[in-house]
């Protein structure tokens, strides 16, 4: 009778519930969480492969393999302008509670109100906030708005940043329409933002002009990644107006 040999066990190696998952799965789980946190909201475009690929610090390859594991999952959908967010949640494609810019009275423009753009260098502070070479231009807009009879005056002047205008189509067609005469209204422009997949930060600083009756705002607005998008400095003449801010805020839970 034929005698067996039986084989040598083959060397112990880790069983799968401690094999570590493949890179692009840990990214896909690390995005998710993000997500999952609000730093792009249900309905918003995620930001581009390269993008991402910096921001996780990996190949635009295994962002890609990650975000095929997302859409599988039916937590992503993609068409034509990208991949949006499709976790569960309140829809973020509603216009911004605010418009822009700071100050602005009213949801559509009226009588006494001009707005303009024009491409020039921007005030050294502006300059410095969004990260400009200083002398390098970059798309400017003016606002100014006055009640019947001069009263009630508000001037404002937005710089945007060369991300902003990277990364809002919308933004960047006025470049070549910047001459400064033009009525340039950029009302939707924070809608325009949040529908690039950028998710805003505002930060306002409010103070009061010595010796006058005026408020001067300064208003920084910055992305999820921390990249300046605009600056606005908005001046009123508080004697006969009222500057008014409205928040909406998401109940918890």
């Amino acid at each position: 009778m034929a005698r067996t040999t039986p084989h040598a066990p083959s060397p112990a190696g880790p069983s799968p519930a401690d094999a570590r998952p493949p890179l692009y799965r840990r990214v896909a789980d690390q995005l998710l969480g993000e997500l999952r946190d609000g730093t792009v909201p249900p309905g918003e475009r995620l930001p581009g492969e390269r993008r991402l690929a910096e921001h996780f610090g990996v190949s635009r390859e295994t962002v890609r393999q990650a975000l095929d594991v997302l859409r599988r999952d039916g937590l992503l959908t993609t068409d034509r302008r990208g991949s949006h967010v499709a976790l569960p949640g309140e829809p973020a494609g509603s216009p911004a509670p605010l418009v822009f810019p700071v100050g602005a009275r009213a949801a559509e423009p009226r009588t006494g109100d001009r707005a303009t753009v024009v491409w020039g260098t921007p005030p050294p502070e502006h300059a410095a906030a969004l990260g400009l070479v200083p002398g390098r231009p970059t798309l400017m807009h003016h606002y100014t708005s006055a009640a019947t009879g001069g009263s009630g005056r508000r001037t404002a002047v937005t710089s945007f940043s060369a991300v902003a205008l990277a990364e809002v189509e919308e933004l960047a067609r006025y470049r070549d329409r910047a001459d400064g005469v033009a009525c340039a209204q950029l009302r939707r422009a924070y809608d325009w933002m949040r529908r690039a997949g950028l998710t805003l930060h505002h930060r306002d600083t409010i103070t009061l002009q010595p010796d006058t009756a005026s408020v001067r705002v300064v208003r920084r607005v910055h992305d999820q990644y921390a990249r300046p998008l605009e600056i606005t400095d908005l001046l009123v003449d508080t004697r006969q107006d009222a500057l008014v801010y409205e928040f909406t805020l998401p109940a918890a839970g």
